[in-house]
């Protein structure tokens, strides 16, 4: 009978993933910074999967690792929740919306280019400053609350500011964690804070492996025709990037463009939809696939590339997580996640600066809509949904009677 019970509550949990998920992946406009706060707001502090000091910790290790870093957090918190059938099933929901959308794009695309289409776009990107804002300001009275790790938190943020490496984000991580073990003392280590996955250190040495021996293939297998050059183009592609969707996006232009595969404006196109639609920028990948000749099928095609450009970040990320738990409960440890918690809201205060709020205010107007849509989701606790409508009819209200 208990047998019957897990199984009916391990069944619930991963449907309850998916449409957890899928809602996410329906409504998370804004980027993979947004993504992020989105999360955060759903499940940390709506639902409680994990508490806010073990989200900023799958945030570091995402953003330390190569790959979509929205896509890889989705994936953990589907993983700790609901064991692989979870991990999976966020994947899939987070992604699917998005992917369908690119690769239908090119049907809707003249009616996204008049002036309604560009302030629903802009609204979009109004709803992203309210949602990041929301999350900064959280995660900074909650995992900064001592001078020291403001401190550490507001250094991060200067120096990603001022910098223009490349593996700006990697090395902040990196600093957080000297400033932790230097500076901050945490009383004891906390066990509820460490980070738990159901398999061994043994298995993920074993998904790391795979993640090696696919990269040396594709890497040295030379050129391709057909469904194994697609995979080759976007597994090689998102195991080398870092820094998320924005960096992606050239490095796959230089693969598909300079190429021949693709012409340069329906990649342009499809660059424009990548950033205007909900879900992870990665689902760009689907829409390239599809596009890229071969004897089998648009959809096939676009399978293949949208699978293997995710499946590095996650083999990556599901390798590293069981050592992340097997370290965690070090007392340097401990010290250690708390620098990398603070330097993690500076990395993210960065990333509210630039792109989010530098793309998306441009005006008085725009500052008075993101600063109410705030106040209504931290004051009045309205969602995410009411706060996407609000930015939405805003923006196309201004649109239609030109005030300002």
């Amino acid at each position: 009978m208990s047998e019957v019970n897990i199984k009916n509550k391990t069944k619930s949990s991963v449907f309850d993933v998916f449409k957890i998920f899928l809602k996410l992946g329906s409504t998370s406009f804004g980027g993979p910074v947004a993504h992020l706060s989105y999360f955060r707001k759903e499940l940390v502090e709506r639902r409680q999967w994990v508490s806010e000091n073990q989200y900023a910790q799958l945030l570091a290790i995402c953003q330390f690792l190569p790959g979509p870093a929205s896509s890889q957090v989705g994936f953990s918190l589907g993983l700790l929740r609901a064991g692989w059938l979870g991990a999976i099933a966020a994947f899939v929901a987070f992604t699917l919306p998005s992917a369908i959308l690119l690769m239908t794009f090119a049907s809707i695309l003249p009616y996204l280019s008049g002036d309604i289409g560009i302030a629903v776009i802009h609204g979009l990107k109004l709803v992203a400053c309210v949602v990041v804002a929301d999350a900064v300001l959280s995660m900074f009275i909650k995992l900064c609350p001592d001078n020291t790790r403001r401190a550490v938190a507001v250094i991060i943020l200067g120096a990603l500011l001022f910098s223009n490496i490349a593996w700006a984000q990697m090395l902040a991580v990196l600093a957080g964690a000297i400033f932790g073990i230097l500076f901050c003392k945490e009383p004891d280590v906390k066990s509820s804070n460490a980070l738990k996955v159901n398999y061994s250190k043994k298995f993920g040495l074993t998904l790391f492996l795979i993640f090696s021996f696919l990269l040396a293939m594709f890497m040295f297998a030379g050129r391709h025709d057909g469904l194994f050059e697609i995979a080759q183009i976007f597994y090689n592609a998102g195991a080398l990037v870092f820094g998320g969707g924005y960096v992606v996006l050239p490095l796959l232009q230089d693969s598909v463009v300079a190429t021949g595969l693709v012409d340069t404006e329906p990649f342009i196109a499809g660059y424009g939809a990548a950033q205007a639609v909900p879900g992870p920028m990665f689902a760009f990948s689907a829409y390239l696939g599809a596009l890229i000749p071969t004897e089998h099928s648009l959809y096939v095609n676009a399978s293949v590339a949208l699978i293997f450009m995710f499946l590095p970040g996650l083999l990556l990320v599901a390798a590293t997580l069981p050592l992340w738990q097997a370290v965690s409960h070090n007392k340097t440890a401990a010290n250690a996640i708390s620098g990398i918690n603070a330097a993690v809201v500076g990395i993210l205060a960065a990333a509210f600066y630039d792109p989010i709020l530098t793309s998306g205010i441009s005006s008085v107007f725009d500052v008075c809509v993101t600063v109410s849509g705030l106040i209504m989701l931290m004051v009045f606790k309205r969602s995410a949904l009411f706060i996407i409508t609000w930015c939405l009819l805003l923006s196309v209200a201004r649109a239609l009677f030109y005030f300002y």
